[in-house]
């Protein structure tokens, strides 16, 4: 599809974090340039539990000039470091995948190599030792540390969030619509075979646009249903299909990090912010039933209820593209790999920024749509690929579904990844991707996947020389770790300021440096 035609008129269908994300991307790069409406219902809710991120919403906030202790005090945030994974290798077993890099790398080969050869010889600590956001995270301590700082995401308030953003965005020029969409208006033989040309209100008015953005979560109105764009499955490999949500009210610190623990039939989430804890379990429904789901839920939180337990249904995979004609999906329209890793507010992140990238102001070109399109693809089904390694590397005997995971046959991409680093401690890792080589070490490693050798450059330090340069990464995480403040008292020092004010009064006030 190539056209000519300027494209300065935006409508984004359906809000939430998807839709109020790229409004206020898309209002504070290209708002004097735009009509940028976005159509919602308070009537229909959102899923609203993707609640934990990752390090690059530092970027996302940085290019939208957020002030970080506003945002915080906005959305109830906290700190994350990382991700504990209790009982995923095996029943009583847990690993934590922390943010930033373990130890010191050497241009040839990464640190688990040198590691390696020290724990062979007796003179390792435990890997995770030597990552200063781990033993953070275990010490409950955080804070802003200059030149050698901890990286680090949030936990967050995904309805607070939505607020915060659709404040931002309407101060930069866009305009809410309120109401729910009756049909997809589009041009060519019998309204079906062009482009988008409107939304059909319920309410019988009508909203033009030229590029639809499509935030309408798993139904996917505009893409899916209207413009019949296909979906991928990828149960096969990701069984579980189910989730269930509640919040808890607060019986302790908040801990800087999420607690993803394993279930026989899938697993649980707990994510603290400063005033309650997300909880919830992620589950196959071949596993446990939809009516047994809020009852095992309720029975394996802690605090009183704060909400009642709501199931969410979805189908793992993607759509077979999401830029087709005028329309782009984003979010759960576009596609949806359980939350696993925190990818999912990320992912909407990467199609905002994309699109601001390869925005059509001058007309749609097929080159620019299909370049879009391979991105997007690659960038999901690489994630993909880490989730199910998590679930394929198990010695869990306690059901069906981990046996499932650990005798199916897996995609050929992620086999080869784990067959190099069982054989060699190295990692394959494509430049573009999300996730890094120190990520892929800690999960193959903590599922319990030990390499036959390591690099050879690792056998020029003597063991003298290796003592000293694993003692030395240790006493520096150590004395970093020691000096921090307490996590819980750090945030509420942090966001002190500005705990009075209001969603749109933080949203409106100038980004300070």
């Amino acid at each position: 599809m190539n056209t000519s035609k300027p494209f300065n008129r935006v409508v984004i269908a359906g809000g939430g974090t998807a839709g109020w994300m790229m409004a206020a991307l898309m209002s504070k790069l290209l708002g004097k340039q735009l009509d940028i409406k976005l159509v919602e219902s308070e009537e229909i809710g959102t899923v609203g539990v993707g609640e934990a991120t990752i390090p690059a919403l530092l970027t996302f906030h940085n290019l939208l000039g957020i002030n970080e202790a506003e945002f915080m005090a906005a959305t109830n945030a906290t700190f994350k470091l990382g991700i504990n994974f209790e009982g995923w290798k095996n029943i009583g077993q847990d690993y934590f995948h922390s943010f930033g890099s373990t130890g010191n790398d050497h241009w040839s080969a990464g640190f688990q190599h040198f590691w390696l050869k020290g724990q062979r010889e007796g003179l390792a600590r435990t890997y995770t030792d030597y990552n200063p956001e781990t033993v953070a995270a275990f010490a409950n301590r955080f804070a802003h540390v200059p030149r050698s700082g901890l990286n680090y995401a949030y936990h967050l308030d995904a309805g607070r969030y939505a607020k915060y953003l659709r404040a931002m965005s309407e101060a930069h020029g866009v305009q809410r619509i309120e109401g729910k969409i009756g049909a997809v208006l589009m041009d060519g033989p019998q309204g079906r075979d062009g482009p988008i040309t409107a939304l059909q209100m319920q309410d019988g008015s009508r909203i033009d646009g030229d590029l639809f953005i499509d935030c309408t979560g798993f139904r996917s109105m505009l893409l899916g249903e209207a413009l019949g764009v296909g979906y991928e499955d990828w149960s096969y490999w990701l069984p579980c299909d189910r989730a269930v949500a509640v919040q808890t009210a607060s019986v302790r610190e908040a801990w800087p990090y999420t607690r993803s623990i394993a279930h026989p039939f899938g697993w649980q989430w707990r994510i603290p912010l400063q005033h309650r804890v997300g909880n919830g379990l992620v589950y196959s429904s071949k596993a446990m039933s939809d009516a047994d789901a809020p009852e095992v839920l309720k029975k394996n939180v802690e605090g009183e209820l704060i909400t009642q337990p709501r199931v969410i249904k979805f189908l793992p995979g993607q759509r077979d593209k999401v830029w087709h004609r005028n329309c782009i999906a984003v979010g759960l329209a576009s596609g949806f790999v359980e939350p696993l890793e925190s990818t999912s507010i990320h992912l909407i992140q990467r199609a905002a920024i994309r699109l601001m990238q390869t925005f059509p102001s001058g007309g749609i070109q097929q080159a620019d749509v299909d370049e879009f399109n391979a991105q997007s693809k690659r960038e999901l089904e690489h994630i993909r690929d880490f989730i199910v390694l998590h679930y394929h590397v198990n010695e869990r005997t306690d059901s069906a579904l981990w046996k499932h995971v650990r005798e199916m046959d897996i995609l050929p991409s992620l086999r080869h990844r784990i067959e190099l680093f069982r054989e060699s401690a190295r990692v394959f890792r494509p430049s573009d991707e999300l996730f890094a080589e120190n990520s892929w070490v800690q999960v193959m490693m903590g599922q319990g996947i030990t390499p036959e050798r390591y690099h050879p450059v690792a056998d020029l330090m003597g063991r003298d020389e290796l003592t000293r340069f694993l003692g030395d990464i240790h006493l520096k995480v150590s004395r970093t770790v020691a000096a921090l403040p307490g996590h819980q008292a750090y945030v509420e020092q942090l966001c002190a300021p500005y705990r009075q004010a209001s969603v749109s009064q933080l949203a409106a006030m100038p980004a300070r440096a």
